[in-house]
């Protein structure tokens, strides 16, 4: 293990990128050293995103020191880069919050800080934003720099490609970098490569190259066409040379690189020759995510966010009992698998998630039946449509929030054509410290009124392998499952799986005085909230709804036939979602003497925390929804006992 660095002191004086200007190169480089040890001491003990950020400390204290920030923009993709941005910029001494409840957000957020010029939770989306603002700074007629600094995962996402294409033809000096820590430099071209980088990033060889194109424009020696015509010969001659070719030049976008990102000297005075350039350019760099710290160089996935760690010797802290419930996400993985073995039809999908959506265990057991399409979730959905029209049964896996990214995917390409797709939302509800960018919110509401979808959502680990089951083999439709990050309730989780009735709940207790409607896991908390108020003397119905579409009508006919209270509980927005379901049918069926309550998100975006932190927040932990059923019983409980039954 590399001892680590104790001596801050260059750090310390750093409140802002303008305390940067005045250091001489040595200075520069001993701060790189500084923010790797402060960097690797922080997240040892608050875990975070890890290897991005080792990844691109030269790159951040190269920007800062040749921009002018926040009034030049730098825009991150994604914001797992920008913890040496975060620490550079004033917030220091506040990194210690980092991802906690009321503390620092783990991506960059406009409203945290004017430095973050936009907010990077999802991928993909840096070039777009970056080419709004140049051109809005032209139009404007300010002198202001904007730079995207995109990673090379967010370069698979489609929303990159429409950008690039389209900023060749508007007038921007944008400069994007795409901050490569995956594909290899060819040393076989080295030579070349360096010449041409030095050579094409030289202010005098760009005023030439300015002033002759200006010429020949004055004289009407050369048209734009003609312009285009002499950048892609340009470029066909770098590629001779160099028997290099890549994409970005095909955008008659000017390319330099790929040039090594941890070389801080050299990447300042090339940021400084293509500062001022007119039009827009790509600067291609090779990082290594996990630089600096051993165990996250040699495992960069492992290494993304590995929790608690020991910064000496790179052990990480694993909380986990072997006798705890399983994750969820590991219960779909293997269940998963066990169709797979049962049914050659069974393939598994997933946008570059597969370590968190555990699609791991697909691909180790049926390694051509898996398939990891990148950060693409528009695609992964009308790949899996296309793998369901030819007879597979595609599981397609996507984080609640991401899936957003691929709304109309799911409704022109799957819900049409009512193609037998199973789209199981991993991180469904509020799901802890990366945020409002990731909370699985809005998939109850969004996904309701499209047609021809069946949605559910499994009280456990059990009702999670029996709607696997129902969506392939008692469902020919699209189907969407989704389920909590986190662990189950269940540490005896497997189980025969059986194929249940669409559309049909279950009802887990009787009662009188309150009906209780739930659905997905969040029943679990329903049920313990019930105990402790049922010790005080009501009777409370609870039902078990599984099915958003079709809803149960049975049961909420029973419901409005028996019951004035209402109690709705759902772990996502209530505009739109469960409880404005059971409503509309209230409505829709004259049932208007109901007195129904909606336990849910409300409307707004909910922060970032521990999930036991948000639950709390938002009433939807046990304490909060005792005190929802009080509120509609008309009676008081106070909060001392309330704790005292919850943690007997």
């Amino acid at each position: 293990m590399d001892e680590q660095n104790n001596n801050i002191s260059v750090l310390q004086t750093i409140n802002s990128p303008s305390d940067l200007k005045n250091l001489s190169i040595e200075e520069l480089e001993s701060l790189c050293t500084e923010l790797r040890s402060f960097l690797i001491d922080q997240l040892s003990k608050n875990p975070g995103h890890f290897g991005s950020s080792l990844g691109t400390v030269e790159l951040t204290v190269a920007l800062h020191y040749i921009y002018n920030t926040p009034y030049d923009r730098i825009v991150w993709d994604v914001g797992h880069q920008a913890y040496s941005h975060k620490i550079l910029t004033g917030r220091r001494d506040l990194f210690h919050t980092n991802r906690k409840f009321g503390g620092l957000s783990g991506f960059p957020n406009p409203k945290e800080s004017e430095y973050d010029a936009f907010i990077a939770g999802h991928a993909s989306n840096s070039i777009s934003a970056a080419l709004g603002m140049a051109v809005a700074s032209s139009l404007k007629h300010e002198k202001r720099h904007v730079v995207a600094v995109i990673g090379d995962g967010s370069m698979t996402g489609g929303l990159a490609y429409e950008a690039l294409n389209n900023a060749s033809s508007q007038p921007n000096d944008i400069l994007i970098i795409l901050n490569d820590n995956d594909m290899a430099i060819d040393d076989n071209v080295g030579g070349m490569r360096d010449y041409l980088v030095k050579m094409t990033t030289s202010p005098t060889y760009n005023r030439v190259r300015n002033d002759v194109y200006q010429k020949f424009k004055k004289g009407n020696l050369i048209t734009e066409q003609g312009k285009n015509l002499i950048l892609r010969f340009n470029n066909s001659l770098k590629s001779l040379l160099t028997k290099q070719q890549n994409m970005f030049e095909g955008f008659n976008i000017r390319y330099f690189g790929p040039i090594d990102g941890h070389d801080l000297p050299n990447l300042i005075r090339i940021l400084q020759n293509i500062k001022d350039m007119k039009g827009p350019k790509i600067l291609h760099i090779h990082t290594i995510k996990g630089k600096g710290f051993k165990p996250a160089e040699v495992s960069a996935t492992v290494w993304h966010a590995p929790g608690k760690f020991d910064k000496e010797t790179g052990e990480r802290i694993v909380t986990k009992s072997k006798d705890q419930p399983q994750l969820f996400q590991d219960v779909f993985g293997h269940t998963l698998v066990e169709l797979a073995k049962k049914d050659k039809r069974v393939v598994g999908i997933t946008p570059a998630m597969p370590t968190g959506s555990s699609m791991t265990y697909m691909m180790k057991e049926f390694p051509d039946r898996a398939f990891d399409v990148g950060i693409a979730e528009a695609h992964a959905v009308t790949y899996s449509a296309g793998l369901a029209k030819e007879g597979l049964l595609p599981f397609c896996n996507i984080y609640s929030s991401f899936m957003q990214r691929a709304y109309d995917q799911v409704i022109h390409d799957v819900a049409l054509q009512k193609l037998h797709v199973i789209m199981c939302l991993d991180r469904a509800g509020l799901v802890g410290e990366d945020g409002p960018t990731h909370h699985g919110a809005f998939d109850l509401a969004y996904m309701r009124c499209v047609p021809n979808l069946t949605i559910a959502a499994p009280f456990d680990e059990h009702y999670l392998r029996h709607l696997m089951y129902t969506a392939a083999y008692g469902n020919e439709g699209p189907f969407v499952i989704r389920y909590p990050r986190g662990q189950g309730v269940l540490k005896d989780w497997e189980c025969e799986m059986q194929k249940l009735e669409i559309g049909k709940g279950r009802k887990l207790k009787d009662g009188k005085d309150l009906a209780v409607l739930s659905i997905g896991a969040i029943g679990n908390t329903a049920r313990e909230a019930i105990h402790i108020v049922e010790d005080e003397g009501y009777s409370i119905a609870h039902y078990d709804m599984i099915f958003l579409k079709p809803l149960d009508t049975a049961i909420l006919k029973e419901v409005a036939e028996n019951f004035t209270h209402v109690l709705t509980i759902e772990n996502g927005v209530i505009n739109g979602g469960f409880g404005s379901a059971v409503l509309e049918y209230f409505a829709d069926n004259n049932y208007l003497n109901i007195n129904v309550v909606r336990a849910g998100i409300q409307d707004k975006f909910v922060t970032h925390g521990s999930v036991a932190d948000l639950k709390k927040l938002c009433e939807l932990d046990i304490q909060g929804l005792v005190k929802r059923m009080q509120s509609i019983l008309h009676k008081q409980i106070s909060p001392n006992n309330i704790e005292e039954k919850i943690y007997k």
